[in-house]
């Protein structure tokens, strides 16, 4: 680790140093090793580099709240070795990486491999449930159910050292940077934006991919120019641990024949690329995948006012409480009482709770009081979701609870026991 202000990140490099640098990018709970089977073939033509998430593989623990800040962690590195031109590939949240790298540094990627990867990936809600789930009961109930996401059945029962490897990989991660890392995803989105990826680049993913599988990659085939598919047969979400042969002959020829040269600023002109790489390992060519994102509409503000806090308060209200029980209330709106959403969207919560005075978690504290104060218990139920996702552990709502019956008195506090109580159970179990 270097002393930057910009941490740098845990790392290796193999292969010969005048070879052109090839970065493998790691997915959410795994390390560097999980490409271990790829570098022998790929070090006879490029100079490997890989890393390691924070938190993972006995990596520094300086949590990463966003694929941006994962991102510029990862060119500070790269500039500490005057690496300034590599193609990559990456995996799930190391394809997200990847993504982030074409979009705001296009001159710096020279082709792009995305690899069990997503535009956006499943919803926000899921990822903040599973950093509930993390901070109350630590990693290893998702270490225990890991291999059901990341291979085959047969795959895991055939190889169950592989199998123990991915467990004991999850459950060794730093828990506040895992957390921080599924923040990451359930804030990343650019499905409006893979038309301006443009470098040469390949998606691929395995047949089975539960997580993140072949529809969510034709849609990054649909949205990225000339990009290409390859979909291999028998492999779940770490396809490059289980098909670890077909990866590397993929990513070879997607690297040999896709490498774009670099912009030369002298002439003003860049060279023509090699011809695309054609489609691999699928039959039929990938149908474009329409994606629609349903919002609300907000009135336009009227000239010369201060900006309409609506927008910001939908994005707030969707963050704290969760997309789905927004588009419930939403969806429930009508003449009577949509003017009562609206109301509440934009001032309830793009002006107060958008405020920069108090944090989310100090806003949570207040609020719970104030429904227990209230008596307000449909409200406690869902506000104490809320507080679980903007990082309240049950042990500080509980704290809150206390106060409040001290202050707010005995009885109120005890039907709002039971109702925290109830929740808290339902968002902490872990899902087999």
């Amino acid at each position: 680790m270097s002393e930057t202000k910009t941490p740098a990140l845990q790392y290796r490099f193999d292969g010969p140093e005048d070879a052109p640098v090839l970065i493998l990018g790691p997915s959410l709970g795994t390390t560097w090793h999980m490409w271990d089977r790829q570098v022998p073939d790929l070090v006879k033509q490029w100079r490997i580099f890989r890393f390691d998430l924070p938190g993972h593989g006995g990596a520094p623990a300086y949590p990463a709240g966003s694929v941006r800040d994962l991102t510029d962690r990862l060119l500070a590195t790269l500039d500490q070795f005057g690496v300034q031109r590599f193609g990559y590939a990456g995996c799930a949240l190391g394809g997200a990486v990847g993504m982030e790298l074409a979009l705001r540094h296009p001159e710096r990627l020279a082709s792009l491999a995305l690899i069990a990867a997503s535009p956006r990936f499943g919803t926000a809600d899921e990822f903040r449930q599973r950093g509930v789930i993390v901070r109350t009961n630590g990693l290893d109930p998702i270490a225990r159910t890991s291999p059901e996401r990341w291979f085959t059945s047969g795959f895991a029962a055939a190889q169950p050292a592989i199998t123990e490897w991915a467990v004991q990989m999850v459950r060794t991660t730093d828990p506040g940077c895992y957390i921080a890392a599924c923040e990451a995803l359930a804030a990343f989105d650019v499905r409006a934006d893979l038309a301006r990826v443009g470098v040469p680049t390949l998606v691929l993913v395995g047949s089975d991919d539960q997580v993140t599988g072949p529809a969510e990659a034709r849609t990054l085939v649909a949205g990225i120019p000339d990009a290409r598919l390859a979909v291999v047969p028998g492999a779940s979400h770490l396809v490059p641990v289980e098909q670890p042969a077909a990866v590397t002959d993929l990513l070879v020829r997607h690297f040999s024949t896709a490498w774009q040269p670099a912009f030369d600023s002298a002439t003003g002109q860049t060279a023509i690329p090699a011809t695309p790489l054609k489609q691999i390992l699928t039959a039929a060519p990938p149908q474009p995948v329409a994606i629609a994102e349903i919002a609300p509409a907000a009135p336009a503000p009227q000239a010369g006012s201060r900006p309409d806090p609506y927008d910001a308060g939908i994005k707030v209200r969707r963050e704290v409480l969760g997309d789905a029980h927004v588009d419930r209330a939403l969806a429930q709106a009508d003449e009577f009482s949509g003017d009562f959403q609206e109301l509440i969207t934009r001032y309830a919560w793009g002006e107060i709770w958008d405020r920069p005075g108090l944090d989310r978690r100090s806003r949570s504290c207040v609020t719970l009081t104030a429904l227990v104060a209230g008596g307000h218990l449909d409200e406690l139920a869902f506000h104490t979701r809320a507080a679980l996702r903007n990082g309240l552990t049950p042990s500080e709502i509980k704290e809150v609870l206390l106060q409040a019956a001290v202050y707010c008195g005995v009885p109120a506090a005890n039907s709002a026991f039971k109702v925290a109580q109830q929740v808290i159970r339902e968002e902490t179990t872990p899902t087999e």
